[in-house]
């Protein structure tokens, strides 16, 4: 059996955070200074730099574990 590590990321943490904070992610897009794109990629859970990550944890007071999760799935093939 061959094992392969599949990552993924997920921003659900991060939309949870803005909601408690009653911010909506054009507010969010604007005190983080992030792009329209990078909004984009945080919304279809892929990958972001570490500048926009931090953009967002300084804008939202929180560390980057309280805004990502990191997922590391082992699938195994036959």
């Amino acid at each position: 059996m061959e094992w392969r590590n599949s990552m993924s990321f997920s921003y659900e943490h991060l939309w949870e955070q803005a909601l408690k904070k009653k911010i909506n992610k054009t507010a969010l897009r604007d005190m983080a200074g992030i792009t329209n794109s990078t909004l984009s990629r945080l919304s279809k859970d892929e990958t972001v730099s570490m500048e926009a990550l931090a953009r967002i944890c300084e804008a939202l007071h929180c560390g980057l574990e309280d805004i990502v999760e990191y997922k590391l799935e082992k699938n195994g093939n036959d």
